[in-house]
């Protein structure tokens, strides 16, 4: 059995109450420089010329770009990579939360122990943040790989651990103590708390949660009229139906029982009429429906991996990556026109694993679904894939040095 399925007591589920664009492009300019002396002139050509050629290589960070929450108990910070043309990283900078990170009761690999951690939304051109150890959420305006504008406000909860964004409204799942979520609007001045978007998910954790028993995602269909969320510990999938608005349009949570026990990720896809959750005790992807009255319907039985311990699920194009913690794998999916769900490779590894890429958790996708960054959290490192023809991932780049796992570790992964 996982790590995710093991409990030493059933949780208790008391009743519930009511509770792009792009980044600006550096704009070029023409400099006109007199040399006097022909070698010096050969020089300073070759350096303009090696500047110039660095600069292309990686889009003069405009537009490329990975974002790491490094999640540091002592302060939580956000680490940016430009990203060339080949999908390889280079250091740009580390930005301060104005936050602190962390670290879940008991988590094995995983300090938040959810997905969405760390959202990049193209439309606005905000990457947002969680900060779990002080309750808040940060948002920066992206500009290349430069962050402004930090904003921190309050979660509306303890221990926020997952971001859901959709439109113009964005919503915070908090897991420590009974949960909730908490619904903000995003405008140009930054995130506004939706008055009456508050609702109870009628967990029974303390204010820092167990791994096990708290929830794992919150995520908002594409058509936007339904917010979900899953919870570990209770194998729900648990569906608010949302008004026009984006304001809950019920008290209470429509309560799905899981097809597969502890589900964790969630993920869409193309069309957005199907949705995908992945489930870790036995590794397996359930895909559903989800209809107006917040009732799911099983499209799709759970599909094993053969791995251990799926937890992550994001679509890049036409496949799916998920990330197996247990044995520090990555699998690949892909989605026939009939909606049905495959692996893509039999033994159901997309790509080789790696010694220095131990402890596999969240995963993020490029824009154009060209490129594929998983986290290593025990390796505290990050591997960049470029997707293949047949699903298949390249290793194109490995970065190093960010805060590996140990009393806590960086979580939230996110790529424009």
């Amino acid at each position: 059995m996982s790590v995710y399925g093991e409990r030493s007591e059933q949780q208790s589920r008391p009743s519930r109450k009511a509770g792009g664009r792009r980044g600006h492009r550096a704009k070029s300019r023409t400099r006109r420089i007199v040399v006097g002396g022909s070698v010096l002139a050969t020089v300073a050509a070759a350096t303009v010329a090696v500047s110039l050629a660095s600069a292309s290589q990686y889009g003069s960070g405009a537009d490329r770009a990975v974002f790491v929450q490094g999640n540091e108990l002592n302060g939580n910070t956000i680490h940016v990579f430009a990203r060339d043309g080949q999908g390889r990283l280079k250091p740009a900078g580390t930005y301060a939360t104005g936050g602190k990170g962390g670290d879940q009761v008991d988590a094995p690999t995983d300090s938040l122990a959810s997905q969405g951690s760390l959202v990049y939304d193209d439309a606005s051109g905000m990457l947002l943040a969680v900060n779990a150890g002080s309750g808040t959420l940060t948002s920066f305006r992206v500009e290349g790989t430069t962050l402004k504008n930090r904003q921190t406000i309050d979660s509306g909860g303890s221990f926020p651990s997952s971001i859901a964004v959709r439109g113009k409204i964005a919503y915070v799942m908090n897991a420590g103590g009974e949960g909730s979520v908490q619904g903000f609007r995003i405008t140009a001045k930054g995130l506004v708390p939706m008055q009456g978007s508050v609702r109870s998910l009628g967990l029974a954790n303390e204010d820092v949660p167990r791994f096990d028993t708290s929830p794992g995602e919150v995520e908002i269909t594409p058509d936007g009229r339904s917010l979900v969320v899953t919870t570990k510990g209770n194998n729900t999938v648990e569906v608010f139906p949302l008004k026009s608005n984006g304001l809950p349009a019920v008290d209470e949570p429509v309560v799905n029982k899981s097809a597969g026990n502890v589900p964790f990720a969630i993920a869409f896809d193309a069309s957005g009429g199907r949705m995908l959750v992945a489930e870790a005790e036995k590794s397996t992807v359930t895909t559903y429906g989800v209809r107006r009255d917040g009732t799911l319907k099983v499209l799709q039985q759970p599909l094993a991996n053969g791995q251990e311990v799926l937890c992550w699920l994001e679509r890049a194009g036409a496949y799916f990556y998920g990330g197996n913690t247990g044995n520090s794998t990555v699998s690949g999916y892909r989605m026939d026109r009939h909606g049905r769900l495959a692996l893509t490779d039999r033994v159901g590894i997309a790509t080789p694993p790696s010694v220095k890429s131990q402890g596999v958790i969240d995963i993020a996708v490029t824009g154009d679904a060209k490129f594929v960054y998983v986290q290593n959290a025990t390796s505290g490192t990050v591997d960049g894939f470029r997707v293949g023809k047949s699903g298949a991932l390249t290793k194109v780049t490995t970065a190093e040095g960010l805060p590996a796992f140990a009393g806590s570790g960086m979580e939230g992964i996110a790529a424009m």
